[in-house]
């Protein structure tokens, strides 16, 4: 009978796994995204009954409550936010996971510690360590560290991407040889836990670093570098899920947790290519990173052009392909279906549409992508970085919106810039470049942008869904 119990269970666990797997997958396109979503989500719910209906951790009662309750929660949280606070929201169910999993590794420490005492009753002659070997022990240590970087980490990117603090890089005296001791400090007295389990001040001791260290290593980055953080605390939540699956043996949360942190980092090592920063400068705090501030220094008087609508009507009424570049900008404003519109009335008028997606635009992974299809625009129409540069030259507007650092032509030249090196997207390289702000204040990164300069740019002051919306309606009265 146990046997069967425990082949239907990994049966489970195995369907969980295939619907998890699949569920990736689909989220590599707009198209399956929502289905994808949708496998991913009932594999977990699969992962979450078998564990606690097999495990009997509670009543049959109080896990319905737990899924209704649960259900309730996500639900009343997918309608309420707002596709501009979703960066935030991300960050915050990291930091849950990253909790989540801390609590899980201290809860099973103090329960190995009272089951110890009870089965010495039975066996005089058991010894701590056989009851709870060093997989065991180095596990626990590994899932409350990691765990706890990544909750106070994600409390940090959270408040910084909401603007509670400021969303700069904040730096302090002997930032990165404090970090580096901390990180030190914290493996010697894990180590010590795991040697000497009966003081249980080691295990709070790391978990007390542990959730320090995030602080320390996240707030020191900002700027453009917010969306990989994002993507670095994702995996974080991964890894420290993972880990929890050894301290409890359980194999689909090793599985998932192996499956989110690998992705996660896979994601962070991408999008660390696309702002030319190494991983290792990410997971030490921006260590290497200019700070924006010394770019600023030489600041240099840039004289721009601006244009109204009707000039600007007139330039896309005789253009033949435009290449939209969407920024952060065009989230505040919520200015996708607004966008969406004005393509239609382009491609009625012969005009062929593409959008340029940079790596890190908007403040978390494929914000951009998740907005435009929001607005119903087709996928075939959306461009990464490396397929659509080449089409600039050929392209007579580029129109910018709400993007700033992404478009930076300093970034492949000025080697004070933070932003040196990184790919960005050519937009100067375009016949006529339009630039829709609601004014010339910096970007994320705190530079100015020396493109707004240039003779083929023109600048469309206001904001992006009003700027957008009477620029779609002037367009039209040309036509009638």
């Amino acid at each position: 009978m146990e046997h069967l119990r425990e082949s239907i269970e990994n049966i489970m666990y195995l369907i969980g796994a295939v619907l998890f797997i699949f569920g990736i997958k689909m989220l590599g396109s707009p198209k399956t995204a929502r289905k994808g979503n949708f496998y991913s989500a009932v594999g977990m719910l699969i992962a979450i009954v078998v564990t606690l209906f097999d495990k009997h951790i509670l009543t049959y009662e109080w896990i319905i409550v737990g899924v209704l309750a649960g259900s309730l929660v996500g639900a009343v949280l997918a309608v309420k936010v707002e596709m501009t606070s979703m960066p935030q929201m991300v960050g915050l169910l990291n930091g849950f996971g990253g909790g989540a999993s801390t609590l899980v590794a201290l809860a099973e420490y103090y329960r190995g510690m009272a089951t110890y005492q009870t089965a010495l009753q039975s066996n005089p002659s058991l010894t701590l360590l056989e009851h709870m070997p060093y997989q065991t022990t180095v596990s626990i240590v590994l899932g409350i560290l990691v765990g706890a970087v990544t909750f106070n980490g994600s409390l940090v990117a959270y408040a910084k991407l909401q603007g509670l603090i400021s969303g700069n890089s904040i730096r302090y005296p002997m930032q990165h040889p404090l970090n580096a001791l901390m990180i030190v400090v914290t493996l010697v007295i894990g180590a010590l836990g795991v040697m000497d389990l009966n003081n249980q001040w080691y295990f709070l001791t790391v978990t007390i670093l542990g959730l320090i260290l995030g602080i320390t290593l996240v707030i020191p980055i900002g700027g453009a570098d917010m969306p990989v953080v994002i993507s670095l605390l994702n995996s974080y939540s991964g890894i420290a899920a993972a880990i929890t699956g050894f301290v409890i043996n359980n194999n689909m949360l090793i599985i998932t947790g192996a499956l989110v942190g690998a992705s996660g980092i896979i994601l962070t090592d991408i999008m660390c290519k696309g702002m030319n920063r190494s991983l290792m400068n990410v997971l030490l705090g921006g260590w290497g990173t200019a700070p924006a501030v010394e770019a600023s220094k030489d600041k240099k008087q840039v004289v721009v052009k601006s244009v109204d609508v009707e000039e600007a009507a007139m330039l896309f009424d005789a253009a033949r392909l435009v290449i939209v570049v969407p920024g952060y900008g065009m989230a505040v404003a919520q200015a996708q279906h607004a966008v969406r519109e004005l393509m239609n009335v382009l491609e009625k008028k012969g005009c062929a549409v593409k959008f340029a997606i940079h790596p890190v635009a908007g403040r978390m992974p494929g914000h951009m992508n998740v907005l435009l299809a929001e607005s119903n625009v087709p996928y075939e129409h959306m461009y990464a970085l490396e397929e659509i540069n080449d089409d600039f030259r050929n392209a007579d507007i580029a129109l910018i919106i709400g993007a700033n650092d992404v478009v930076n032509p300093a970034a492949r030249h000025d080697q004070s810039s933070p932003i040196y090196g990184m790919p960005i997207l050519n937009a100067d390289y375009a016949k006529t470049v339009i630039i829709n702000k609601r004014s010339m204040a910096a970007g994320y990164a705190g530079i100015d942008n020396e493109l707004f300069g240039f003779p083929n740019a023109l600048m469309y002051f206001g904001d992006a869904k009003d700027a957008v919306s009477k620029l779609t309606n002037e367009l039209k009265s040309m036509n009638n």
